[in-house]
């Protein structure tokens, strides 16, 4: 039990579990670092497994899709960690790999010491490391573009393998990379790969909107919701696309048992050992979130809040600051809600899948990104109880009738 986390048996339970109860896709995060911000030393970090140890994403996609026929596997990609053909040519490998059901969540990385790991001194700040992000995205989509339709020809008579005529450099030059192309591989079933992407913060919109076919968002409230979703159709209208483009996904940790009075002492119970949890893995989360600008170690925890505005996770932070209002360091610290708990999705797998049902009615949305503690507990609870309750509402899918990801993410 103690190297579950490394060994393949639980990821392909996950996956296997997911698309039997008819989900869209396995979303995986990652980072690269050992954070040492905290008290300027990596003991938290390594005493509490926050955010490390963790093994790299990429290999998990070929694995987790042999196991499965049809669910989508999102993995994740940093701009300042893969050179654009590097990653342009690593996921059209994985699109094949995987026949035509690879991801990739775009993002800038957070902190310093990811930074430090890959050539900077220090993190870009926040907003230039999204313009080189929208950069490295539009190098990326030329790269998979580089071969037109109907270039590779496999003729074996001629011989011809590919008409050179169809495959173009792309001779890049911008401000942060250089690229000659063309890629060097076909491009995937897809032509692209399913791109995500995860900022909240205006950059981040504004990248999803020119890029993304989904996105993750943070919901505390249907007003809230609403609102985020309006704000990414007008979005994707700038940018010339449908607001059908791209799929916003609300973060939400349902919390499930039999009976939704049992849920209730449930999540009761889960908030008590929230509030237990020790002080210093409260501040390490808002240290980390800073981008590794500021130490909260520092401060007193019984004085208020102080505001820093970092170079990290702006919205995660704003999120903080708007519920630390009026209270010191130690009150905000202790009365954090878990992701997605605002929307009070607590109950049996009957009450909340028509809880959900109903909240993303009123939205108008495209669904909701759980994320819930990763066990097999709760992949049994996910996938088998509310899972089915959701389909049996059709809420989510029963059978998938899309060739590829995207096919599939776009039709339901």
């Amino acid at each position: 039990m103690r190297y579950d986390w490394m060994r393949p048996g639980l990821y392909v339970d996950l996956t296997t579990s997911l698309e039997r109860a008819g989900f869209d896709f396995l979303f995986i995060e990652d980072t690269a670092m050992v954070e040492d911000t905290l008290n300027g030393s990596a003991e938290t970090s390594l005493k509490y497994g926050m955010m490390t140890p963790k093994n790299d994403p990429l290999p998990l996609m070929p694995l987790l899709t042999q196991a499965t026929r049809h669910i989508g596997i999102i993995s994740t990609m940093s701009t300042i960690q893969y050179p654009p053909y590097l990653a342009a040519r690593m996921m059209a490998t994985m699109d094949h790999l995987t026949e035509g059901r690879a991801g990739v969540n775009v993002v800038t990385s957070v902190t310093n010491r990811v930074a430090q790991n890959f050539g900077y001194d220090e993190h870009m700040e926040h907003d230039e490391r999204y313009l080189q992000a929208e950069e490295w995205m539009d190098v990326c989509t030329a790269l998979w573009n580089s071969w037109e339709p109907g270039a590779y020809l496999a003729d074996q008579e001629t011989p011809r393998l590919v008409d050179h005529t169809k495959v173009h450099t792309i001779d890049h030059v911008g401000k942060y990379f250089k690229v000659r192309g063309p890629l060097n591989t076909l491009p995937g079933p897809q032509g692209r790969p399913v791109v995500g992407q995860a900022g909240n913060s205006i950059p981040g919109r504004n990248l999803a909107a020119k890029h993304a076919d989904t996105m993750l968002a943070f919901g505390t409230s249907v007003e809230q919701m609403k609102k985020f979703r309006e704000d990414m159709h007008e979005r994707l209208l700038a940018a010339g696309r449908k607001p059908t483009d791209c799929k916003v996904m609300f973060l939400a940790t349902p919390t499930l048992a039999d009976t939704d009075e049992e849920a209730r002492d449930r999540r009761i119970r889960l908030d008590r050992q929230a509030m237990a949890a020790p002080i210093e893995t409260k501040l390490w989360g808002l240290s980390y979130i800073s981008g590794g600008t500021v130490d909260f170690g520092q401060f007193d925890l019984d004085e208020p809040v102080p505001e820093y505005v970092g170079n990290g996770e702006q919205s995660s932070l704003a999120r903080f600051y708007e519920r630390a209002r009026g209270k010191t360091l130690r009150e905000a610290l202790m009365t954090s809600p878990a992701v997605g708990e605002d929307l009070d999705f607590v109950g049996s797998p009957d009450t909340v899948s028509a809880k959900m049902g109903e909240v993303m009615e009123e939205v108008g949305g495209d669904g909701f990104l759980l994320y819930p503690e990763m066990n097999r507990r709760t992949i049994a609870e996910i996938c088998d109880g509310l899972g089915a309750a959701l389909q049996k509402r059709g809420l989510v899918r029963t059978g998938y009738e899309g060739d590829t990801f995207r096919d599939n993410l776009m039709a339901f």
